[in-house]
């Protein structure tokens, strides 16, 4: 078993399984997936993280998000290194297959009876244990680590339904993160402009949900045909959001 994580850690330092991840279009298509699955599912996280480091002066604050980030990238790089041995056995893949179905069956169910949780946060609680452990800097360091964790947890599931490839997750992590930081705002504004697509998004969790359950029975998906499942589902989204735009442009008074 020891073995078995030490040899997929190892892919992660292999030159040739690098250049063949670089060097395959397929592969770039599956990493674009993850990363605008992570930017969908991931676009107002960053805005909480923002509040979460409100209260500390402005030149703290960008030093408590960066070592917000190294810890991200850790626990991705330790979650893909055990979840690549762990999702060959069955139990996982039916495990990790239920929960993304729960995600996206909670999500229409909640939409569905018009619940909206509110993203405002006014901060953290600076009286907790971990502040009075840490201090107010390393507190709020910590609780922006474990927020990240939190949310790093779906992201992963999502992404092994995608590829069990070690670089196709790993390069998806790194640039989904990134993209979670560095343009959570052009996401938002995106999805404000397009609602469907946050729909769209938990479509595609259901979709990687079916696909990691057939797993367990044998039956894989070649990845150019999930591609283009996903290419069709994006596609579908905005044929659907400018067909309601036009007959709302189109009805009286408009």
């Amino acid at each position: 078993m020891i073995q078995g994580f030490l040899d997929t850690y190892a892919q992660f330092f292999d030159l040739s399984m690098w250049v063949q991840v670089l060097t395959d279009p397929v592969s770039w298509g599956l990493i674009g997936t993850l990363v605008v699955l992570e930017g969908l599912l991931s676009a107002d996280n960053a805005l909480v993280l923002a509040v979460m480091v409100k209260h500390l002066p402005v030149n703290q604050r960008r030093k408590a998000l960066f070592y917000g980030l190294l810890g991200a990238y850790t626990f991705r790089f330790i979650a893909i290194g055990v979840g690549v041995y762990l999702i060959e056995l069955w139990w996982v893949k039916v495990l990790g297959a239920g929960y993304l179905a729960w995600l996206s069956i909670k999500y229409f169910i909640d939409r569905k009876k018009d619940i909206h949780v509110d993203e405002e946060v006014d901060g953290i609680n600076q009286n907790g244990l971990i502040f009075r452990l840490f201090g107010t800097f390393w507190g709020t360091v910590v609780s922006v680590e474990l927020m990240d964790v939190a949310f790093s947890v779906d992201s992963v599931l999502a992404a092994f339904g995608i590829s069990t490839q070690v670089w196709v997750l790993l390069m998806g992590g790194i640039l989904g993160v990134l993209m979670m930081r560095g343009v959570a705002g052009i996401f938002l504004k995106l999805i404000d402009r397009i609602p469907e697509l946050e729909a769209s998004a938990y479509i595609l969790i259901m979709i990687i949900a079916v696909k990691m359950l057939l797993g367990v029975f044998g039956l894989h998906i070649d990845h150019i045909y999930f591609f283009i499942i996903l290419l069709i589902t994006f596609g579908a989204t905005f044929v659907v959001h400018f067909t309601k735009k036009k007959k709302t442009s189109s009805q009286p008074g408009n």
